[in-house]
């Protein structure tokens, strides 16, 4: 009995595809790093408390859109699923049913909003009560009826704010109390590189997208377009990253992030339309994950660098 519970709690944990969560992770780090770079002061427990928030509400964001995933047919019909794309699968493969799968998004969900609370607490400000509630529900309703972010056109957006702008600058207030331009940039990087995930992980689910109707930028645009939009997309973050060296606290984290360039010529390289529709050819994915995480890491340690450099001189 024992031995079944714990193996039900490793496919519960598996549902939330958690070799994922560093795109919650990343944002967090990033900007809890500015906040060390402008006052050199570091906040553990409010870091770790954002960190377990954001990756409780991304999990249970992952297994809310493996559930409507399931309901309009998404998931069931997609023919051309990857390791980074087409959803955990457990319910097509009969894992996990779909109400235990509903079940588990709403626990995550209700873990994150607990942790929130948490912050809230320790916090009394408004701006994160405003964050925290954006968070949970855009997460939810990416794919959750009625609302359906995902399938509207602007999911990629959606995703770019919640994983991108909104947890860098929240994770630097909880840090500094402060809302200030200097993380602008380095904010909207981390944007750029989430949005490239989340669109490269299109190609694939066009054919399934079109078919349920699910409005994503490649279905709107079409394959060659979306192609031009992921290449505008990553230049612009390292023209982004040419302008943080302008701004003495982002200096580093610009530099670090110009040495990922030769993975962004990789990128650029893999993401053709032919390879890019091509079944089972998934190598522009894999180094676009890796480039975020590569990059935001990047970012993180330049900002770290900025205050050890300038406590040193």
């Amino acid at each position: 009995m024992k031995v079944a519970v714990n193996s039900r709690l490793v496919v519960l944990f598996l549902a939330s595809r958690p070799k994922f969560l560093v795109a919650s992770a990343a944002p967090v780090l990033v900007g809890s790093a500015a906040g060390y770079a402008v006052t050199g002061a570091f906040q553990p427990v409010l870091f770790i408390l954002a960190l377990l928030a954001i990756m409780a509400l991304h999990s249970g964001a992952n297994i809310t859109n493996d559930y409507y995933d399931h309901l309009s047919g998404n998931d069931w019909i997609n023919k051309n699923p990857t390791p980074f794309s087409g959803g955990r699968r457990f319910i097509q493969e009969g894992i996990l049913s779909a109400k235990a799968t509903l079940l588990a998004a709403l626990f995550c969900l209700a873990a994150g909003s607990a942790i929130g609370l948490v912050i809230l607490y320790l916090t009394r400000s408004v701006f994160i009560l405003v964050l925290g509630l954006v968070g949970l529900l855009g997460g939810f309703f990416y794919t959750a009826r009625p609302i359906q972010l995902g399938y509207r056109c602007i999911g990629e957006l959606v995703i770019a704010l919640l994983f991108g702008l909104l947890p860098v600058f929240g994770s630097y207030y909880l840090q500094t109390r402060a809302l200030d331009a200097v993380v602008l940039l380095p904010a909207l990087i981390v944007s750029i590189l989430i949005f490239l995930v989340i669109l490269v992980n299109e190609f694939p689910d066009v054919a399934a997208d079109a078919a349920v109707n699910k409005r994503t930028l490649v279905v709107l645009f079409g394959v060659p377009a979306c192609v031009w939009i992921y290449r505008t997309a990553l230049i612009m973050s390292f023209v982004l990253a040419i302008a943080m060296l302008f701004y003495q606290v982002a200096f580093f984290a610009g530099v670090f992030y110009l040495f990922t360039l030769p993975m962004a010529v990789l990128a650029i390289k893999f993401a053709n339309k032919e390879d890019l529709a091509k079944p089972g050819q998934y190598r522009a994915n894999r180094i676009t994950v890796l480039l975020h995480a590569v990059g935001t890491l990047s970012l993180a340690a330049g900002l770290i660098v900025f205050h050890l450099y300038n406590s040193a001189v």
